[in-house]
């Protein structure tokens, strides 16, 4: 397709990287312009329009985030194929094959052993299904009150959705328009980046370390004017980073100079995906900007990924704003599942399960990670169950592991950069634990020598750690023949 004929699709009266991405993705949604299509070249269409070529590369690259277009080098750039479908390349990427292995500790879910169980908060829902009023209150008000009492920040608004991923999408939903910039962690959670990519929004990587975000690399990225803010408060996935009140203290600060400086509108969705199995202390930003945060609450970890629900407390009116869209489509969570999760959120034994299983999974992570740096790998301390290793060769790492029969997650999907790519903040998560002497791990030119990772799921580890780290640790170490 050449220039006049785009042109002759689109009006392209907006001639921002925004404008021009967004009328090209309506021709694309729309059909009129066909999968396989060769669209013209960066300088063409920025001659034909009067813009600069660093214009239209903005907006090409927004496009393939989006995963609508993609760039074939020098033959140009297509209308992607399937482009619709959404890419979800990264989520695609985390999943485990079908094949059974001696121990999985790919998947980042808890041991069903540790979970509380269901049956005796089933016995005590009722029989029959709630038939209230379809606009009723879509939170049971005893829910909400035992929400509300264990909520580490005073919140306008406590709802309940289907899980945290539902919570997050709704609410980047309401705050990030295309070809907005959002800051995420790195490395950080795969389908948050492949939600990004979907939305049509650019994420800006900060590096984290053993207390999470960097403070100086969230000031950096905030002056690329972000419209939100993704991060994990405590047991990060996939590194197990938790925040401490100073250092949300800080974050919070560069938040509020950046607001003053730059008159930014962003908001801070904060992820505690893990928290009622985390041995550390609840801590979130929403203590220091009530109105720009939004904490979630998850309860698959602690009491069931199939249970698909999650809180979310926030501004008033950001809250409402998710609800009222959420209304128009799946409603509220179920009342029955809502009964189960106050039923075990009260109970004695289900909150003595709970309890057991964030003292198994201490204990399981405690046990892995020391026998891991006694062995020469440098990993971070972490809370949860997920473990960050640095590894010689990620791909080499999973062929090793494989032949003894051990599954991880390979590291590259968690990455919110490629290689060389800039990341704001600190070099290197693994470097984190470096200069702590004996206790602490390793120093940080030992770790230097990992920069490839995978994600170990320690909280699946339920026996025999020597013998797990022995085999973590050579094929942490090894190189095959070849280079992979």
């Amino acid at each position: 397709m050449d220039v006049s004929e785009l042109t002759s699709l689109a009006a392209f009266a907006d001639t921002t990287p925004r404008g021009i991405a967004a009328d090209l993705a309506r021709l694309v949604n729309s059909g009129e312009l066909e999968a396989g299509v060769r669209l013209p070249t960066v300088r063409e269409l920025a001659a034909s329009l009067g813009v600069s070529p660093a214009t239209i590369s903005q907006a090409w690259q927004a496009l393939a985030r989006a995963g609508l277009i993609e760039s074939r080098g020098r033959a140009g750039s297509f209308v992607r194929r399937g482009a619709t479908a959404g890419p979800a390349v990264r989520m695609r990427g985390m999943a485990a094959p079908d094949d059974p292995v001696r121990l999985d500790l790919s998947r980042g879910t808890p041991d069903p052993l540790l979970l509380p169980p269901l049956g005796p908060a089933l016995s005590r829902v009722s029989a029959r299904a709630d038939v209230g009023s379809y606009q009723a209150e879509p939170v049971l008000p005893a829910l909400a009150a035992v929400l509300r009492e264990s909520w580490p920040s005073e919140a306008a608004s406590i709802v309940v959705v289907d899980g945290a991923l539902d919570a997050i999408s709704r609410t980047l939903e309401q705050v990030v328009r295309f070809g907005d910039r959002v800051v995420v962690e790195h490395p950080g959670f795969p389908p948050f980046l492949d939600l990004l990519d979907l939305l049509g929004a650019e994420a800006v990587p900060v590096a984290i370390d053993e207390h999470g975000m960097s403070p100086d690399g969230l000031a950096s990225a905030l002056r690329r004017r972000p419209s939100a803010i993704l991060l994990q408060p405590r047991a990060q996935n996939p590194t197990g980073a938790s925040m401490t009140p100073s250092r949300a203290a800080a974050l919070a600060g560069a938040i509020r100079s950046a607001v003053d400086e730059h008159g930014l509108d962003l908001v801070v969705v904060e992820d505690d995906h893990s928290g009622l199995i985390s041995t550390e202390g609840d801590v979130t930003l929403g203590t220091h900007l009530p109105d720009r945060v939004v904490h979630v609450r998850s309860f698959s970890k602690s009491h069931g990924p199939d249970l698909r629900i999650a809180a979310v407390g926030g501004p008033r009116d950001l809250v409402g704003r998710i609800m009222s869209r959420r209304m128009l489509g799946p409603g509220w969570t179920s009342r029955m599942l809502q009964s189960i999760l106050l039923d075990l959120l009260t109970d004695g034994a289900a909150i003595d399960a709970v309890a057991e299983a964030r003292r198994a999974y201490y204990t399981r992570q405690r046990a892995l990670g020391d026998a891991l740096r006694e062995r020469g790998v440098p990993v971070m301390h972490a809370d949860g169950i997920n473990l960050w290793m640095p590894v010689v060769s990620e791909r080499s790492t999973l062929v090793q592991l494989a032949a003894a029969g051990i599954r991880v997650a390979g590291g590259t999907p968690f990455l919110a950069a490629a290689n060389g790519s800039a990341v704001a903040g600190a070099t290197s998560v693994a470097r984190a634990g470096g200069g702590r002497g004996a206790s602490g791990g390793v120093r940080s030119s030992e770790s230097a020598r990992g920069s490839e990772f995978v994600r170990v799921t320690v909280g699946a580890v339920r026996e025999d750690a020597s013998s797990v780290a022995d085999a973590l640790a050579v094929a942490a170490q090894h190189l095959a023949a070849g280079g992979y």
